[in-house]
C-alpha cells in the first residue's frame, strides 16, 4: 500500500466519523444515503435519511410506494430530481431481480448514479475498489496534487480522476474512501482549513506553496436570472387550494400554490403579501404571493390537478420549501 494512503487510513480509523447511521449497512441503505449527500451536507441529510429509512427500509417497500409519498418525507432536502430517480431506480432495481446491485457496471446503469456515486457505493458495500469523486474530494485533490482551474471543468476534472485513482490503495478501501469524504468536510475545508491536523500536509503541494485558499480555483462567475413568479394562496372553509407540479422541471411532481388565479375568482380582490427570493441552482426565483380568502369551497375551482387540503394534510404533503414556509407563516389554523 503506498504511504498517503496508509496515512489517511489511519488518520480516518483515529479521527474519522465512523457512527453514522448508513456505515456498515446494506447496498441499499448505502445508495440511499449516497443520493441524499449529493450536494447536501452530512448534517442535514442524517434526520431526513433516518426518517426515509424508517418509512422505506428495504427496496420492496420503497419499489412499491407511490411517488408522492417519497417525496413527501423528501420535502425540504431540495434536487427533488434526485428523489424521482431514486424512486424510479428502486422499481428498476426490484422489477429486474429483485435486489439493489452491488458492482459498479449494474449500478452505473440505474437513473440518478454517475461514476462517483457508484464507486462509493461498490466500495462499501460491495469491497470494490474504485476512486470517487464527490465535491469535498475533488477540493482535497486539487489542493494535495496542485491542479489548477475550476474543478467542474472537463479537462480538470479529467485530472482528478486520474490522480484518484493513482491514489487508491489495494485494501481498506472502505476506510481510505471515508477518510477522503471526512478529510474534506472536516480538515480541508472550503474556508480556513485546517492545516495542522491534515494526514497529508507534508504532501500537500497548496500548503507547500501557501496556495491553500487559491485552490481549488472558484467557478468563473456567471450572472444568475431572476424569474417573477405569481402564487396565489386560496383560503376557504379552513382549506387552502393546491396543485401538483408537473413531474419535470422546478419542484417536479411536488404541491405548490396555483401560479395562476383559478377561473371564476375574482383576482382583483386579493391580498399582496410581502414578496420573497428563493435561490435555486442556476437561477432565482422571485415569488409574489397573493391571498384571497372565501366563505365557501367552490367546487368548480378544483379542476383536475388541484386539491382543496386542511392544515393536517398539507403539513404531510410533498411542498417545496419556500412553499410551506409561506403557509406556516400565512394560514390561520385553529
Amino acid at each position: 500500500m503506498n504511504l498517503m494512503a496508509q496515512k489517511l487510513i489511519d488518520w480516518q480509523r483515529r479521527h474519522g466519523r465512523n457512527d453514522l447511521p448508513w456505515q456498515m449497512r446494506d447496498a441499499y441503505a448505502v445508495w440511499v444515503s449516497e443520493i441524499m449527500l449529493q450536494q447536501t451536507q452530512v448534517e442535514t441529510v442524517i434526520p431526513y435519511y433516518q426518517r426515509f429509512m424508517a418509512r422505506f427500509p428495504d427496496l420492496q417497500t420503497l419499489a412499491q410506494s407511490d411517488l408522492d409519498a417519497v417525496l413527501a418525507l423528501w420535502s425540504g432536502l431540495g434536487y427533488y430530481a434526485r428523489a424521482r430517480n431514486l424512486h424510479r431506480a428502486a422499481r428498476l432495481a426490484w422489477e429486474g431481480n429483485g435486489h439493489f446491485p452491488e458492482h459498479f457496471d449494474a449500478l452505473l446503469a440505474l437513473p440518478g448514479i454517475g461514476r462517483s456515486t457508484a464507486g462509493a457505493i461498490a466500495v462499501f458495500a460491495g469491497g470494490g475498489r474504485y476512486p470517487i469523486l464527490d465535491g469535498n474530494v475533488r477540493r482535497v485533490l486539487a489542493r494535495i496534487s496542485g491542479i489548477e482551474g475550476w474543478t467542474g471543468d472537463a479537462v480538470v476534472q479529467s485530472a482528478l480522476w486520474r490522480q484518484a485513482e493513482a491514489l487508491l490503495p489495494e485494501c481498506d478501501m472502505a476506510a481510505y474512501t471515508q477518510g477522503l469524504m471526512d478529510l474534506g468536510a472536516m480538515v480541508c475545508t472550503r474556508a480556513r482549513p485546517r492545516c495542522e491536523g491534515c494526514p497529508w500536509s507534508v504532501e500537500c503541494v497548496a500548503r507547500q506553496s501557501g496556495r491553500q485558499h487559491e485552490l481549488p480555483v472558484p467557478r468563473p462567475p456567471r450572472s444568475v436570472p431572476e424569474r417573477s413568479v405569481d402564487l396565489w394562496l386560496i383560503e376557504a372553509a379552513g382549506r387552502v387550494l393546491l396543485e401538483q407540479r408537473p413531474p419535470l422541471g422546478i419542484w417536479g411532481g411536488l404541491w405548490s400554490l396555483p401560479e395562476r388565479s383559478p377561473v371564476g375568482l375574482d383576482a382583483a380582490v386579493a391580498e399582496p403579501l410581502p414578496p420573497y427570493r428563493h435561490a435555486l441552482t442556476h437561477f432565482r426565483l422571485l415569488l409574489q404571493p397573493r391571498r384571497i380568502r372565501l366563505d365557501r369551497v367552490p367546487v368548480q375551482v378544483a379542476e383536475p390537478g388541484r386539491q382543496w387540503v386542511t392544515a393536517a394534510q398539507w403539513r404531510t404533503m410533498a411542498l417545496p420549501a419556500p412553499i410551506r414556509r409561506l403557509l406556516e407563516a400565512s394560514v390561520c389554523v385553529d
